[in-house]
């Protein structure tokens, strides 16, 4: 299930980097797409008794809106600045480790000797990944750096909450992620109003990956949060950021980003990391 959504996830990362307009709009108009397509099912999901409206689905999805809004805001920026085969490895590399950090602090999971030494390896593979950022007169390796580790905070931020929420308050997985992602559209709305003038030529330019990103990400997600309902988050965190290698491949082949050969070894030493870190 985790690997599926590992697909799923690396399949719309390259659909949203292909965005072309204002990136706000962009991130607003998938989340709404993807919230028509889940609604009706979260509530078909209520209707048949799998999930009650209550106080724990409202709190969960609230703080859950809130970290997926600034978890899509940085990255889409990231992806603005820097290049995906930077900004990608980085961001899901750093996540699980926080996520297995915040797991253990937070939920009360243990941490291992593999753990640790996993944790070691996708720092290395990072670094790899990145090359030396401060190399040189461009800046863009060190702003991948800086936006890929800002988004893995943000990834290891609603993981461990999502975590909770389907864990501890019981929450079903489509209703909750239903839940978030109406209350994301809302608290994108007042920065679309701002930009209304915009709005259908930023869905224009950006039909085809707005569409991709609606369905695979709510997919990969949901998914993933099933998942969590049957294995510990320190595993499932980690075993899910294997998009890692599918998402250095194509980015070097479809953006002609270079350092493939660098790249992939780096992936595969922060995916031998995340493997450690299941194990």
């Amino acid at each position: 299930m985790v690997l599926a959504a590992a697909v799923a996830h690396a399949v719309w990362n390259l659909a949203s980097k292909y965005k072309r307009g204002d990136a706000l709009l962009f991130v607003c108009a998938y989340t709404c797409a993807s919230a028509l397509l889940c609604v009706p099912i979260g509530i078909v999901f209520m209707a048949k008794g799998q999930q009650v409206l209550d106080w724990r689905l409202a709190a969960g999805a609230a703080v859950s809106a809130v970290l997926h809004t600034a978890y899509s805001l940085t990255l889409q920026a990231g992806y603005d600045r820097a290049e995906l085969g930077v900004i990608y490895p980085v961001a899901r590399g750093t996540a699980p480790v926080i996520s297995m950090l915040w797991a253990i602090s937070l939920l009360g999971e243990q941490l291992t000797v593999a753990a640790m030494f996993g944790a070691s390896l996708v720092v290395a593979g990072v670094l790899v990944v990145t090359g030396n950022p401060f190399r040189g007169a461009s800046r863009r390796p060190l702003q991948g750096l800086l936006w890929g580790a800002a988004t893995g905070a943000t990834i290891a931020a609603y993981t461990v909450w999502d975590g909770y929420s389907i864990v501890a308050l019981h929450l079903a997985p489509v209703s909750y992620y239903a839940a978030t992602l109406l209350l994301q559209s809302l608290i994108l709305f007042p920065g679309v109003l701002r930009r209304r003038h915009r709005i259908w030529a930023a869905i224009r330019v950006d039909a085809v990956p707005i569409l991709i990103v609606a369905v695979f990400s709510p997919l990969a997600y949901i998914l993933v949060l099933t998942a969590m309902r049957e294995a510990p988050v320190a595993l499932v965190a980690p075993l899910r950021e294997s998009s890692i290698v599918i998402g250095s491949l194509v980015a070097c082949r479809l953006f002609r980003e270079g350092h493939l050969a660098r790249r992939i070894a780096g992936a595969v030493i922060v995916l031998a990391g995340i493997a450690a870190i299941s194990f």
